[in-house]
């Protein structure tokens, strides 16, 4: 796990070493135990590291025996012991011990075919003297970043934004992505919050040559027919298990001490299960609490490190660390990230960060088995449209009336059937954009000074949605997830946490074999009736105390609503600027005001415009 950075002049200008360096320098969290560059000419590579894998003879940039070919690399190949014994017996020879090495015989031996070949995560660059071509591979879901640009008769590429900007590219925001931020939480590749900066989709490749960059689609999320989805049970369950088994296994390749987070719910628990198994050494678990109970996971993270005798370590998120959070969270992920949950990612990795290396997550369970409640939800839209038209108007004016008069818990499930049922009867497109807005759509709207001039969301959901095959709302709420959700969010909240505090997190749900093996599994074998994750539940999930299986699914979350209550942050959300930010001042103060009377939970909405705030306050 390293960061990556480098420099192509499309004229022969020479690389100036020191640029390079200092563009190096930025990445220095995701590599913190060495550097190396690599210059000849007008080409330039540079890399940070963090040695988990062949300690000694391990460091990049890496050149073959005639330094025609030289690469950096970012990530972790699970398969490299397996490519490699494929490779020696056709003769290649290795001076390292590296995964490294791996990547680069096996361009050698089969050209860019060799990305199809690796099990792992990574984005690299090889430069192929000899073609003076240059060859860019992000992984298949989207694990590590790539970002690059053309500036300066020049193309530049590296792990983080903040590499491009060292090297001058223009720090220009691009507020046409106002309303994908302010909707999603996020800018999703291709695009930035930066005019001229790129992202590298998941499963792409570049090809960089004679001042000409050529995109190519190396991989793609499985889109089998609907009636060809699979209903086999027991083989699904037995394959699953299987793949499961052995994900964890390579991913537990490793020179240095590693652990894993452990919180309590069902993917990560079945994650400690399997390390337990597979390991001869207990496991170092790691969990974050609250002190709100109703976010608290500790309780049910040591059931599991108890069952499976792990040494457990439990940490406390507080509302003191706020102030600390915003700065880390501009600073690491160059962009405003509204996911609040990538506060406690990240003091859970700085808390892990002083015992072990790396760590084995549950990231990507939900995606992997359908288990997020949504797919709860498509399956129950599904059949309440089933139901007669006259009924279905009645369900939420009846529920909305009831809640209206009740208080408590009851008025909270009252207004969940009003939100669901009204929400059932929508456009698959339009239920869609409600589950990923952070506050009502047209909230959002309202909140856009000038609406002119901004990428509508609505447009870019059709833009990926169109590349859809699927008609079942169920699998077509599953591929948006591979194709934004999933890397543009999770991962990269994950990816930019754990780097921080130069921890490297491998996900064993997230196994290209297994991804293709659910995706083409029947709706009904992942949830039976209304029971997520039944095919976990049915295999590793038995190994689990029963709490676990009972428990209801909760998201990795901040009580941000309860924090901004408070009058200590009145004075930070007061200040927010609204005509620094792009918003409409009188919305944006009606949202706080809604959000401290408790009229609605704004929490995470008003952390994204106090990211935006500063991050533009930050470009003045």
């Amino acid at each position: 796990m390293c960061g990556i950075t480098g420099i192509l002049h499309y004229s022969n200008r020479p690389v100036d070493r020191d640029v390079l360096s200092l563009m190096t320098d930025t990445l220095v969290h995701r590599g913190p135990d060495a550097q190396g560059l690599y210059v000849d000419k007008n080409i330039g590579l540079g890399h940070r590291r963090l040695s988990i894998i062949d300690l000694q003879t391990g460091d990049q940039p890496l050149a073959s025996d005639d330094a025609s070919t030289v690469i950096v690399f970012n990530g972790e190949i699970y398969n490299y012991l397996e490519i490699r014994d494929e490779l020696e017996s056709t003769g290649v020879r290795f001076r390292t011990a590296s995964d490294t090495e791996v990547i680069l015989r096996a361009y050698e031996k089969w050209g860019i075919a060799c990305q199809e070949r690796f099990n792992g995560m990574w984005a690299f660059a090889i430069w192929d003297a000899g073609r003076k071509e240059l060859f860019l591979s992000r992984d298949r879901i989207g694990e590590k970043p790539l970002y690059y640009c053309e500036y300066d008769n020049s193309f530049l590429f590296g792990s983080e934004a903040k590499s491009l900007l060292r090297y001058g590219v223009p720090a220009e925001p691009d507020m046409e992505m106002l309303e994908l931020y302010l909707t999603l939480g996020y800018v999703p590749a291709p695009h930035s919050f930066y005019r001229r900066l790129k992202k590298l989709m998941p499963g792409h490749c570049l090809l960089v040559s004679g001042g000409k960059v050529t995109e190519r689609t190396y991989w793609e999320f499985p889109q089998a027919s609907e009636s060809d989805m699979r209903t086999d049970v027991s083989l699904i369950e037995s394959e699953f298990e299987e793949l499961l088994h052995d994900s964890v296994r390579i991913r537990m390749r490793s020179d240095v001490p590693f652990g894993a987070f452990l919180s309590g719910g069902l993917d990560s628990s079945c994650i400690v299960a399997l390390m337990s198994e597979a390991g001869a050494h207990s496991v170092e678990t790691f969990t974050i609490g609250y002190e709100e109970e109703s976010y608290d996971e500790r309780p049910l993270a040591r059931r599991v490190a108890s069952r499976f005798n792990t040494n457990h370590h439990e940490f406390v998120v507080e509302k003191a660390v706020f102030g600390d959070a915003l700065a880390r969270t501009l600073h690491h992920y160059d962009e405003p990230f509204g996911d609040s949950s990538a506060i406690p990612t990240g003091i859970v990795s700085r808390e892990a960060g002083g015992f072990v290396k790396m760590v084995l997550t549950g990231d990507g369970g939900d995606e992997v088995l359908s288990g997020y409640t949504s797919y709860q939800g498509e399956k129950f839209s599904a059949a309440y449209r089933k139901i007669p038209g006259a009924f279905q108007g009645v369900m939420p004016a009846v529920a909305g009336l009831l809640g209206a008069f009740t208080k408590g818990s009851l008025r909270y499930r009252l207004n969940r059937v009003k939100s669901v049922t009204a929400s059932a009867a929508l456009p698959f497109e339009r239920r869609l954009i409600n589950k990923l807005s952070w506050a009502p759509p047209d909230v959002v709207k309202s909140l856009l000074d000038d609406s002119r001039h901004v990428y509508p969301v609505e447009d870019y959901i059709d833009g990926v949605l169109g590349q859809c095959s699927f008609s079942d709302p169920f699998y077509r709420l599953m591929y948006f997830h591979f194709a934004v959700t999933l890397p543009e969010g999770m991962l990269t909240k994950v990816d930019r946490m754990s780097m921080a505090y130069s921890l490297e997190t491998r996900l064993p749900f997230l196994d290209h074999r297994l991804v293709e093996l659910m995706a083409g599994v029947d709706r009904n074998v992942k949830m039976r009736g209304y029971e997520r994750k039944s095919v976990l539940r049915g295999t590793v999930g038995k190994r689990l105390p029963g709490e676990i299986l009972k428990a209801p699914k909760k998201g990795f979350a901040i009580p941000l609503r309860e924090w901004f209550k408070g009058d200590s942050f009145n004075d930070r959300l007061s200040g927010i600027d609204a005509g620094r930010a792009g918003i409409n001042a009188r919305v944006a103060d009606r949202i706080i005001q809604d959000n401290r009377a408790g009229r609605n939970d704004y929490g995470t909405f008003i952390w994204m415009l106090v990211l935006l705030d500063q991050w533009r306050m930050g470009q003045a």
